[in-house]
């Protein structure tokens, strides 16, 4: 049963050959590009594709390729976006953290070869696009995995792939993981599927009563023609997200205050999370898992409403399917087994990666007996895409020590190191350092309600 999982997971998600777009083929060399704003001017920029449907953006900082202490930072970028890969991607991952080239390290980022969910697939394209670095540009010191958000599963699997425990020849050197969606994909979405059933309890309109009916694991069906406009108008209409507090009408605060309460969501992610719980679902179940539903609710026991018999009488139900549940673990699930270094960043306040996965993360390394190669610190921010600038130099100066001089961070030490770095990187005064050395996440339980064995 477990190699026919892991078969299915690997065609239905990984995005193998028969999922390849057409317009695959050979690799292109790296184009010297201009490089965008706010990287430096002195950096030297390229851009191509990656031969499997990537395309990708490289930046090199001056003399990089004559530094031998050069380090090489992959990264691997949030989402998954469900369109086709645009180079726009990583020019806008690029020039997010540009913050990388500024502190001297080169920077890579692929678009992956499709839209899409498919974690493994993406840690595959972040190898694919390293060892074209290194093809045209020379081999690094050392090559460091950053993902953020989505991303971080992404980095956690090619950690697990390519440097696996016991493995003393591997081409990365360590892991950094910000913002992370941790866990896998069955732990970090379940509660979509929760929003999904408790909006539509509340708010009964996604989809409408005169709409074809069907059950909302699936997201959308396939001809829908549902635009995100139309669900915003729909979120407006039941609960007044998208004006003025003042102006919504007590029915329209009281359902709001119910799907928040319940889910656990602050107001300025709901819009977004639905939007995930809608067209991403669609491609996953439809396109990934071939129909099969990966997540359930049967037995949850939602709470925070004015009326929660009510609500978990009412609620509509759904078994997950095993085949399902098993094919996207075995393409997202973090098994931990990496000796990688890993350090990792997370907003408490995070509004659209629950910090508490960073508590789930650890339960698997723990687990797997690499717990004491992973690091995690909190700080108190309120954002998801990005933190402060002297936050990533922090880290990423902290991990090459470890590697290169075994000293291992503490939360207090990367605290200190960024406020040292304040000077240097904070030049508006507007980012800061935000690390409670102090501060650990619950446990993902006490945030999403446990699902039924």
């Amino acid at each position: 049963m477990k190699q026919h999982l892991t078969r299915f997971a690997a065609f239905a998600l990984l995005g193998a050959a028969p999922l390849l777009p057409a317009h695959a083929g050979p690799t292109t060399a790296p184009k010297p590009t201009a490089c965008p704003s706010p990287v430096p001017d002195t950096a030297r920029c390229y851009t191509g594709e990656d031969g499997a449907g990537a395309f990708y953006w490289i930046a090199l900082p001056k003399d990089w390729a004559k530094d031998s202490n050069r380090v090489l930072v992959m990264h691997a970028h949030g989402g998954p976006e469900t369109g086709p890969p645009k180079l726009a991607r990583s020019e806008e991952d690029l020039k997010r953290w540009a913050i990388t080239v500024k502190a001297g390290y080169a920077w890579a980022g692929s678009t992956y070869r499709r839209g899409g969910y498919g974690v493994t697939m993406a840690a595959e394209d972040t190898e694919r696009l390293r060892q074209i670095v290194v093809r045209h540009f020379g081999q690094p010191k050392r090559t460091l995995l950053h993902g953020q958000s989505y991303g971080a599963g992404v980095a956690a699997k090619a950690a697990e792939l390519y440097a696996p425990v016991g493995d003393a020849k591997t081409p990365y050197d360590g892991l950094l993981l910000t913002s992370g969606v941790l866990g896998g994909g069955n732990s970090a979405y379940d509660f979509r599927l929760d929003l999904r059933v408790v909006y539509q309890y509340v708010c009964r309109n996604h989809p409408q009563p005169d709409e074809p009916q069907y059950p909302l694991w699936m997201g959308l069906p396939m001809d829908a023609k549902l635009t995100r406009a139309d669900l915003a108008a729909r979120v407006k209409a039941c609960t007044g997200v998208g004006l003025p507090a003042a102006q919504r009408t007590p029915e329209q605060a009281a359902r709001l205050k119910t799907i928040l309460s319940v889910v656990k969501i602050p107001e300025r992610s709901l819009q977004g999370h639905l939007n995930w719980a809608t067209w991403l679902f669609q491609d996953l179940v439809q396109k990934r898992l071939d129909g099969r539903n990966p997540f359930g609710n049967i037995g949850v026991v939602y709470s925070g409403s004015t009326d929660d018999a009510a609500l978990n009488a009412g609620v509509l139900r759904y078994a997950a399917d095993p085949q399902a549940q098993g094919a996207l673990a075995a393409d997202s699930q973090p098994t931990g087994r990496t000796s990688l270094p890993t350090v990792g960043l997370h907003a408490i306040d995070d509004p659209t990666a629950f910090v508490e996965l960073e508590n789930a993360y650890r339960r698997i390394r723990d687990a797997a007996g690499t717990g004491g190669h992973l690091v995690q610190s909190f700080s108190a921010e309120r954002e998801h895409s990005y933190l402060s600038d002297s936050e990533y130099p922090a880290l990423f100066g902290a991990l090459l020590d470890w590697i290169d001089k075994g000293e291992k961070p503490t939360p207090q030490s990367l605290a200190q190191r960024c406020a040292s770095l304040m000077p240097r990187y904070d030049t508006d005064g507007k980012n800061g350092c935000h690390i409670q050395p102090g501060w650990q996440p619950p446990a993902l339980e006490s945030r999403v309600p446990s699902r039924a064995p």
